[in-house]
């Protein structure tokens, strides 16, 4: 299908759009705007896999994090189980399946607790998250390349981690921050 340009997408009219790099996760186009005021300008726009984010919090009010290098900020990070959708899948899904995974966590109860597009800017990438209780164990079977470490910390210390600044990672810090609204916290 071809698009008819220029069009409106917003206040913006768009001239010309122009892919320059697609991978399995991640497409970068370049498109060339006349912005509100008339002068002209160019967008790069990221368009990211939409992914799920989950925080499992046991009966003991204990949560899991995971603990993984991120290669685009040179560092490991704490973060809450995280992980993109595959085709067809629906976020709850990808939340459960990410969570079995990494953890080797299932859980009985699950709850919507919204989503967050992290990078307005530049990245389309929604994430959404969930909070997992009733939790059983199973075996844990990360996808080949993940090198995890399980983090089990008492709730209110992951959100002291996250006022504090040690955890980073937004999807977790929202969902955390999330989590202790709705339990009064």
């Amino acid at each position: 299908m071809t698009e008819s340009l220029p069009r409106r997408v917003g206040p913006y009219q768009l001239l010309a759009s122009e892919a320059k790099y697609r991978n399995r996760w991640i497409a970068l186009r370049e498109d060339r705007v006349i912005r509100p005021g008339g002068s002209e300008g160019l967008f790069g726009v990221v368009e990211m896999i939409s992914g799920s984010s989950v925080l499992a919090l046991d009966s003991d009010d204990k949560v899991f994090l995971v603990r993984e290098y991120k290669y685009a900020i040179g560092r490991d990070s704490l973060e809450v189980v995280s992980g993109a959708m595959d085709e067809g899948e629906t976020p709850l899904i990808a939340a459960q399946r990410e969570l079995r995974e990494e953890t080797g966590l299932v859980a009985t109860d699950w709850q919507a607790m919204g989503a967050v597009d992290p990078f307005t800017t530049a990245i389309r990438c929604v994430n959404h998250l969930f909070l997992a209780r009733g939790l059983s164990h199973t075996a844990a079977s990360p996808e080949d390349g993940e090198e995890l470490t399980i983090v089990a910390v008492p709730f209110d210390e992951a959100l002291r981690m996250v006022l504090a600044g040690e955890i980073s990672h937004a999807g977790s810090c929202l969902l955390i921050m999330r989590t202790a609204r709705l339990l009064g916290r």
